[in-house]
């Protein structure tokens, strides 16, 4: 809805759309429980929507100047279409379209990853600061600073034409790629897993590869790597609801179509000379999902896979993720070793599964007293109930009070 709001009003006016669609919801929520659902919910909204914005059209003439014959069109009654507002190869797709809009080169690549996580994938501040590894205060200043610069735009239309598309592909990327892991780790939610998150993030790296200006091997990659994750989520809860290890996972339940629409997109990925890090977290998640179980994981392979991934894209996340692979594939006291290593560590201090990691080691080489003080450390940093719950579980196994498990990361 805000999308399609900011398409009216222009990329300009996006907070007068957010508050639109505020008071459209408030409106729901007070006349639905009085008159009844209607008949068709989002046709409702998006007309209530409308009226609000003929209405302020009617009362702030600055509308007319920004974009000519508005009023006149809101006022027929007919809403506008996304074909009617589209340029020749534009991607017609309000939120995907509006994604774009927010990669003004005057803003920083993380204020438009920010402005996008906000706006348009419904993320709150404090799930920005965990997925970016920043402070809330950091975003809330990132926020305030990219509004300001869509309101002094002043422009109706951000992209005019199809080729501003590739320069701003790469935080639309990153955008649809924290919406996935977000829905695949569920930090912020009562889920473990919010599938529809997941769900979203395909469907909008699908019309990215739709576009002649945005299908590319890296566009595939990434595709591949949301179907591989993504065909593993029915495996990672367990009937209770809770988080379950890699190890724990029944994997006749992972989809295998899924699986197989994984490496027909890695297939299509490897066409052309361009390798991503979305090629290599691809071909880590293939070896996941093709290993017939865990014991038979080619940790090596995807250690060697991780060290590519580090040379191109160095972060301490990735720099962890290579120490548990690392740890798998030696033995627990090399991994422990190399977490020990990690360059600019001090960002993953709020990061829980950096204490759990250190935790499963410890375990593994059969130091339970260690094992349950990281696992501690990793519950009081837990983002969820699932989190809370799976790391108070393992700090019972710990203890020996719970019932035992091999030690595994996820």
């Amino acid at each position: 809805m805000v999308s399609y709001l900011t398409r009216v009003f222009g990329v300009g006016n996006l907070r007068m759309a957010e508050d639109v669609v505020q008071d459209m919801l408030l409106r729901a929520l007070e006349t639905w429980p009085v008159y009844g659902v209607p008949e068709n919910p989002p046709a409702w909204l998006m007309r209530v929507a409308r009226n609000r914005a003929i209405d302020i059209v009617r009362r702030d003439g600055r509308f007319r100047h920004i974009a000519p014959g508005l009023e006149r069109e809101l006022a027929s009654g007919e809403s506008l279409s996304v074909e009617d507002a589209a340029f020749a190869g534009e991607i017609r797709d309000d939120q995907l379209r509006m994604m774009f809009s927010c990669c003004r080169p005057a803003l920083s690549p993380e204020a438009q990853m920010t402005l996008i996580l906000k706006t348009l994938c419904g993320f709150g501040v404090s799930e920005i600061a965990h997925a970016l590894l920043a402070s809330e205060d950091s975003i809330e200043k990132r926020l305030t600073r990219a509004r300001n610069v869509l309101r002094s735009s002043g422009e109706f239309v951000e992209i005019a034409t199809a080729t501003d598309i590739p320069e701003r592909l790469e935080a639309v990327y990153r955008a649809i790629y924290l919406l996935f892991s977000e829905g695949y780790h569920g930090t912020r939610a009562e889920e473990a897993v919010r599938e529809e998150l997941c769900f979203e993030a395909i469907r909008l790296a699908l019309l990215l590869s739709e576009h002649p200006e945005s299908g590319g091997p890296r566009t595939y990659a990434l595709l591949a790597l949301f179907c591989f994750q993504a065909a593993r989520l029915s495996g990672r809860t367990g009937e209770d609801g809770g988080l379950l290890q890699l190890r724990m996972q029944d994997r006749l339940k992972w989809d295998r179509n899924l699986i197989a629409r994984g490496f027909y997109f890695l297939d299509r990925a490897s066409f052309g000379e361009e390798l991503s890090e979305f090629h290599i977290e691809a071909g880590i998640a293939a070896l996941h999902c093709a290993a017939p179980s865990y014991e038979e994981t080619d940790w090596g392979k995807i250690l060697g896979l991780y060290d590519t991934l580090y040379g191109m894209a160095p972060s301490p996340i990735v720099a962890l993720n290579r120490a548990v692979a690392l740890g798998n594939a030696l033995g627990p006291e090399e991994g422990l070793a190399e977490i020990g290593k990690i360059p600019d560590s001090e960002r993953l201090k709020n990061y829980p599964f950096y204490e759990a990691s250190q935790g499963e080691f410890h375990l593994m080489a059969g130091r339970r007293e260690e094992a349950a003080k990281h696992f501690g450390k990793a519950l009081r940093l837990a983002r969820s109930p699932a989190e809370r719950e799976f790391f108070g579980r393992r700090v019972r196994e710990s203890e020996g009070n719970g019932k035992k498990g091999d030690s595994e990361l996820f």
